[in-house]
């Protein structure tokens, strides 16, 4: 029995993610580097910083990390007075984190930089391709986004 043809490596879809991803964050690393966050970190900053006070497991599928990191990430940026936590008052087993000033005031010192880099990309990417770009991903994550439970 053989087994059936692979396409191309380089052609993998997911593959093809991953080298963008990478030609992207290597862009905003050394950014992030300087600031003394991890591209993980930022993503929580940034995600508390768009929705306010969240439930870490709802943190969590905002910003793609996996609930052992998260913990881990978030022990880190409370020691460093980035966010708080504290119990749910509802129910005590719901943990809720925030960011916090010293938090919003890294974010707001990083944000010029981010911006250009963005600024940066769309000049080397062309603005319509990055706009098309959004475009596709969102299109390709809706079509394969698992039915919702309405």
């Amino acid at each position: 029995m053989g087994r059936a043809p692979l396409r191309d490596f380089s052609h993998s879809l997911p593959m093809a993610l991953l080298r963008a991803r990478e030609a992207v964050m290597s862009r905003f690393r050394p950014m992030l580097r300087a600031h003394g966050v991890t591209e993980q970190q930022w993503r929580v900053l940034r995600a508390l910083e768009d929705s306010g006070e969240i439930e870490i497991s709802r943190l969590a599928e905002r910003s793609f990390i996996l609930m052992p990191s998260l913990s881990r990430i978030l022990r880190n940026l409370e020691g460093r007075d980035l966010i708080t936590r504290r119990a749910a008052a509802a129910d005590q087993r719901r943990v809720l984190a925030a960011i916090s000033p010293k938090g919003r005031e890294l974010v707001g010192e990083v944000a010029p930089h981010s911006e250009a880099n963005y600024a940066a990309i769309a000049e080397a990417a062309g603005e319509d391709n990055i706009a098309q770009l959004y475009g596709l991903l969102d299109q390709v994550t809706k079509s394969l986004a698992p039915p919702s439970k309405d």
